[in-house]
């Protein structure tokens, strides 16, 4: 493994790390103690543009940070408060990016027409995976009701769906300028 590839792909992890937290700060909040976020933008790019791997890592690095102390969370808060209703949501952002990444490099290799649509696809699996943990941490932190929680999601969607279309749009877009970035060191050594 070559060292300035290295590099580049830890810078690569710092950056959407440091624009998730970015992407926190502005936040509005809502009863129920889960704010609306730019957060999951964040998450979704990551997966698309850097691929599942390096992706996670980004994510785990941003909560990392935020649990060490620095305040990167929603609100400017730092250190994870597992008593709080958006803990599901945090605690598995990773995981979400994760997915998007695995998706968006399946329909990269196999070449499948239609990229901003598929990428879309594949970040709407993302962001629709963050429900299942993020719910079930409202209904136990707030003891909600299962339908209560399901009740809420009307809440979110608008805002997630406006956030899938901007992460597929701008990961299309980086993906024209860098069609290599997704796949990571390995295949641009490749590909050069």
């Amino acid at each position: 493994m070559n060292s300035k590839n290295t590099a580049s792909d830890l810078a690569l992890v710092a950056v959407f790390a440091a624009l998730t937290a970015v992407c926190s700060w502005i936040s509005v909040p809502l009863p129920g103690g889960v704010p609306i976020t730019l957060q999951t933008f964040a998450v979704l790019a990551a997966g698309l543009i850097l691929g599942p791997w390096r992706g996670f890592l980004a994510l785990m690095l941003y909560l990392l940070v935020g649990a060490a102390g620095l305040p990167v969370f929603a609100g400017f808060k730092a250190g994870i408060n597992l008593s709080s209703p958006s803990v599901g949501f945090l605690l598995f952002f990773p995981v979400a990016t994760l997915i998007c990444g695995a998706l968006a490099r399946l329909v990269a290799r196999r070449g499948w027409k239609g990229q901003a649509i598929w990428m879309g696809i594949a970040a709407f699996i993302g962001s629709t995976f963050l429900y299942i943990p993020g719910l079930t941490g409202m209904i136990i932190i707030n003891k909600l009701e299962v339908w209560a929680a399901i009740a809420m999601i009307p809440t979110f969607l608008p805002g997630d769906l406006i956030k899938v279309v901007l992460a597929a749009a701008v990961a299309v877009a980086v993906r024209k300028a860098f069609p290599a970035l997704l796949f990571g060191h390995k295949y641009r050594a490749a590909a050069a």
